[in-house]
């Protein structure tokens, strides 16, 4: 199993999407005077979005209706798997670390949420290891994207119907006040609409959805975009994703600057919370299969563990940004970028796999 382990790590490590994530996170550390244009960035995330938001949508419209209705048993699982993650990471944060209450919930809700830059790492890996994995994954990441919204919002709604006053402290914290405007934040109670809009219409979740819709619409009209040779969405697919990486690369570097003041725990959950996270809905992936008498393609399992393990990058901070001020806006970025991306898309990805193989042989299922 070591041996696997290594050889899976080693055979991963030095792909060129990885050296491309590699390059741009010496970039900050070299003092390379090199800046990643934010509007090119911006277009690189838009057509990866809708790169994969389409193909998933062409492969969803060409299940057949069992296809369709184990798909939908995948994206509910994954839904509460993410919720349920969300939860837990605020009760080991507040357990074990010495983030403030409302810090702790934020992050969590980073964690109970996924990251498409990771998805399509993992993506761009297993098509070229040649390993198999469900089409109709794409789906599952746009679904699995809410439930860390929702965690954290309702996580911050509790504590503001604490006390919690305008600076984020509880009583009994450091630094509370007790100073309560309702022009400094959003008060206690039902989620706002403009916060509601931010959750289910940011612009990642838009796109991929709306990626996914016209892919569906345009197969069941016999269209089809994404085939081998297409030359936008398949050919440039791998291009475009080294560049992304390129950008990660710096961004994350620069992020762990941030970790200093989170303490060791901090630092210690960034990177060892993805693999209970991942394990867990290795494990879910593996009942669900039992339950239908379904196995599933190993590059499933890996995608579905990514999606449990990753923490969020765009939905929740915007959501954030909106509804949650009182937070730092530092600590869940360093923890999500910095550390957990930064782990899952050089180590994370390998040992996922091995986790699956050793589940999938322990408990075979039979078609």
């Amino acid at each position: 199993m070591l041996h696997a382990f290594l050889d899976n790590f080693a055979h991963n490590l030095f792909k060129p999407l990885l050296l491309f994530f590699y390059c741009g996170f010496l970039i900050p550390l070299l003092k390379v005077p090199l800046e990643f244009p934010k509007a090119l960035y911006q277009s690189l995330t838009i057509y990866l979005l809708l790169a994969i938001g389409w193909h998933g949508g062409e492969e969803l419209a060409s299940l057949s209706a069992e296809g369709f209705l184990q798909a939908a048993g995948f994206m509910a699982i994954g839904f509460v798997m993410n919720g349920l993650i969300g939860l837990l990471a605020y009760a080991v944060l507040s357990r074990f670390t010495k983030l403030r209450a409302v810090d702790a919930a934020t992050v969590a809700g980073f964690y109970g949420s996924d990251s498409a830059g990771t998805f399509v790492t993992c993506l761009g890996v297993l098509t070229a290891a040649g390993i198999h994995y469900a089409a109709y994954m794409p789906v599952l990441l746009a679904v699995m994207e809410i439930p860390g919204c929702l965690v954290a919002l309702a996580l911050v709604s509790r504590l503001r119907a604490r006390g919690m006053d305008d600076d984020g402290n509880l009583p009994g914290e450091p630094g509370f006040t007790g100073e309560h405007d309702p022009a400094h934040r959003p008060a206690a109670g039902p989620v706002s609409k403009k916060t509601l809009h931010e959750v289910f219409l940011n612009p990642g979740l838009y796109l991929l959805f709306g990626g996914i819709v016209i892919g569906f619409v345009s197969r069941l009209q016999g269209e089809a975009v994404t085939r081998a040779d297409d030359t936008l969405f398949v050919s440039l697919f791998h291009g475009v994703l080294c560049l992304f990486l390129l950008e990660m690369g710096i961004t994350a570097c620069r992020r762990l600057h941030d970790l200093r003041t989170a303490g060791p725990a901090f630092t210690a959950f960034g990177l060892l919370a993805p693999n209970l996270f991942a394990f867990l809905g290795i494990c879910a992936a593996h009942a669900y299969s039992h339950a239908i008498d379904t196995p599933f393609d190993l590059g499933t399992y890996a995608l579905f563990a990514v999606l449990c393990g990753a923490a969020s990058y765009i939905a929740v901070p915007a959501v954030q940004r909106l509804a949650i001020p009182e937070a730092s806006p530092t600590l869940p970025l360093a923890a999500s970028l910095g550390l957990t991306f930064t782990y899952n898309v050089t180590i994370g990805i390998p040992v996922y796999l091995m986790m699956a193989q050793q589940v999938i042989a322990a408990l075979p299922v039979t078609d």
